[in-house]
């Protein structure tokens, strides 16, 4: 019991004095998880947005496997994100594997699916609501696009928010493709499984601590959003 307590008070002293490490890891995992929840968007939010506005055949299929992406297995991405950077793989003349960037690779990917489905659904409801005045002003799909995505801001930052949560509390695929190297590729959740391995509470708690923080600040931010978004447009 004394050492439980002695592991808090340890953690609390790290985050408090701004412990090297401990900083070091939080801003590895922040840039990661950012860098790829912008990239996330750059391809999710036109790609859902312009499956809500066309209607083509095999869409229904497509809407189907894009929910279905957004439960891809992480350690499943890993493994082929580390095949095609590995150097027998077509991409490993790269040299990417074991960097940072190729935990951004591997959190886009399963990012991606996430936003591009909320971006989907949220489009596709504002469609229903506002298709005969975008076809009386004779908005054209790029018009209506644009428009869409614009009125749904609000939703498209509680997306955001949603792929930046998974981001961060996401553990295997990093794992496989950065390999845990210290000051390389260490992140919040690898650091936390590494350290409790050696038995380091502190540090191991420190982090968790942190990660719980950052997963109420996204939550609570996303649910300011919603409740902002609904008190302005009802």
């Amino acid at each position: 019991m004394i050492d439980f307590f002695d592991a808090f008070g340890a953690a609390f002293a790290l985050i408090v004095g701004m412990d090297r490490d401990l900083a070091e890891i939080v801003w590895l995992s922040l840039r990661v998880s950012l860098t790829a929840v912008a990239f996330a968007a750059l391809i999710g939010f036109p790609l859902g947005a312009a499956i809500a506005i066309s209607r083509f055949p095999g869409r229904q299929a497509i809407v189907v496997a894009l929910n279905s992406l957004m439960g891809l297995p992480p350690v499943v991405v890993g493994l082929i994100v580390f095949l095609l950077l590995s150097r027998a793989g077509p991409f490993g003349v790269l040299g990417l594997l074991f960097t940072p960037t190729a935990m951004v690779i591997a959190q886009t990917i399963l990012i991606t699916p996430i936003i591009a489905a909320l971006a989907r659904q949220t489009v596709e409801d504002l469609l229903t609501e506002y298709d005969e005045q975008l076809r009386s002003l004779g908005a054209g799909p790029l018009t209506t696009l644009q428009t869409l995505l614009w009125d749904g801001r609000f939703r498209m930052l509680t997306t955001l928010l949603a792929g930046f949560g998974r981001a961060t509390a996401e553990v295997g695929a990093v794992m496989i493709v950065g390999g845990n190297i210290d000051h390389v590729t260490r992140v919040m959740t690898t650091a936390i499984a590494l350290e409790l391995s050696k038995g380091d509470l502190a540090l191991a708690l420190g982090l968790g601590i942190i990660l719980i923080t950052l997963s109420l600040c996204v939550n609570g931010t996303a649910f300011v959003v919603n409740d902002l978004a609904s008190r302005r447009y009802g």
